[in-house]
């Protein structure tokens, strides 16, 4: 069974690449949270396929229809989403889903369509004597499965499975602005050996060292930053580095070649003191679950590798009455936040779909030199892995937020009927 977060807020999802669509059920969502599904769509639309130029060519429309977990008394609010038909047996079955409503405390569930499929172009990776794909799953999951694995588009394994990621962090993410003023940005740092002179860690540490006395960076800030992420050709603060990313990843993709790239992950006004300081440590959960993401090959919390030529002297953050004077800790100290910003880095691999001739074997391991003859694919992974592992530290951030106030009950108020 597998779930993001968890033990409070966590997040199930269901769906394979080309099938019908995608199923994602979010539990632990508290009631009273205004919620409206333009809240869930915006980031869906930066994860969706057919986003970027330098992206896969699929498109998608990726539209999210609400089924459950919202209530308001105004029902035309409420019942202002999409429409969905379902035809059976020549009976047509038509419902109004859910456009915007105040969560319920109960599960919400919602679905994302699949238009956008081209199974034919997977004909090569079918049966025993299918191809494999060197560096992806093909060859794996088909044994793992004992032969019974949708192919197509890469089945469970594809990087469209993220839709769930990216709604069940769009609430997480709700919750947590609401209540602490929380934001997730993300940022593309390096593409091959091409490394970007500013990056997004370095603009927020100067922020909050102008703002130290606050305690937080003021809403305006953030948005500045978040609207030239949004606005750049590439999800980068650097336009110079970004057109210089854009030529190399072009170029790769006419070569029919991939390449790999670095991507930071930032969270700002974190509350402190949330997360556990050992086995299920907010660090270990961080490094965990942003690195599971597909294609991920390493994380980096804080200055990372960096403290490996560092001495105690220089690594230490010095401390003051205001608060941490700098953040090589990135945000954790002991698997808790202290309220600094959380800094990510995860090193992503090139995509294994590529044209180049490869050394391979098919399913029943007869060698083969492999050619890929069809299929969309992203050329840089992280062009579009932004907002997932934005959403992926929003849902653990929110899960550790609520074992940290399930751990800290201040009044027995909550608990009174009458």
């Amino acid at each position: 069974m597998e779930i993001l977060g968890g033990s409070l807020f966590a997040v199930a999802g269901a769906g394979e690449s080309h099938g019908p669509g995608y199923t994602t059920i979010v539990f632990g969502c508290p009631p009273g949270l205004w919620l409206t599904r333009q809240d869930i769509q915006r980031y869906l639309d930066r994860r969706r396929p057919g986003s970027s130029a330098h992206g896969t060519p699929r498109k998608e429309a990726d539209k999210i229809a609400l089924l459950s977990g919202l209530y308001t008394e105004d029902r035309d609010a409420l019942l202002a989403g999409p429409e969905v038909r379902v035809i059976a047996e020549g009976v047509e079955s038509i419902s109004q889903t859910y456009e915007a409503g105040y969560t319920t405390g109960e599960p919400i569930a919602a679905i994302v369509l699949s238009a956008a499929k081209r199974s034919g172009d997977y004909g090569q990776f079918t049966g025993l004597t299918g191809e494999v794909r060197p560096g992806h799953t093909d060859l794996v999951k088909y044994h793992q499965s004992r032969g019974f694995v949708d192919v197509r588009g890469g089945g469970r394994s594809s990087y469209r499975a993220t839709v769930s990621d990216v709604i069940g962090g769009s609430i997480a993410r709700v919750f947590l602005a609401e209540h602490f003023h929380t934001v997730f940005l993300s940022s593309l740092v390096q593409v091959g050996s091409l490394k970007a002179p500013v990056t997004l860690a370095g603009e927020i540490e100067r922020l909050v060292a102008h703002y130290t006395q606050s305690q937080s960076i003021p809403a305006d800030e953030i948005r500045q930053l978040e609207t030239t992420l949004l606005q750049a050709e590439l999800p980068t603060l650097d336009p110079d580095f970004a057109r210089e990313a854009a030529a190399l990843i072009v170029s790769t993709r006419e070569q029919g070649d991939s390449m790999g790239s670095l991507v930071e992950v930032v969270a700002v006004n974190v509350p402190p003191l949330v997360g556990e300081p050992l086995y299920n440590s907010l660090k270990l959960r961080l490094m965990g679950v942003l690195g599971g993401l597909n294609a991920a090959q390493g994380v980096e919390v804080g200055a990372g590798f960096d403290v490996i030529t560092q001495q105690g002297g220089e690594n230490n953050d010095p401390i003051r009455r205001t608060g941490y004077q700098s953040n090589h800790h990135g945000g954790l100290l002991g698997g808790i936040t202290t309220g600094m910003p959380l800094v990510c880095r995860v090193a992503f691999k090139p995509t294994a779909s590529i044209q180049t001739l490869q050394r391979s074997v098919r399913k029943n391991l007869d060698e083969i030199d492999f050619a890929l003859e069809k299929g969309r694919h992203d050329p840089c992974v992280g062009v579009r892995a932004g907002v997932t592992l934005e959403s992926r530290m929003a849902i653990e951030v929110m899960n550790a937020v609520l074992v940290h106030q399930a751990n800290s009950l201040l009044s027995m108020n909550n608990f009174q009927l009458f």
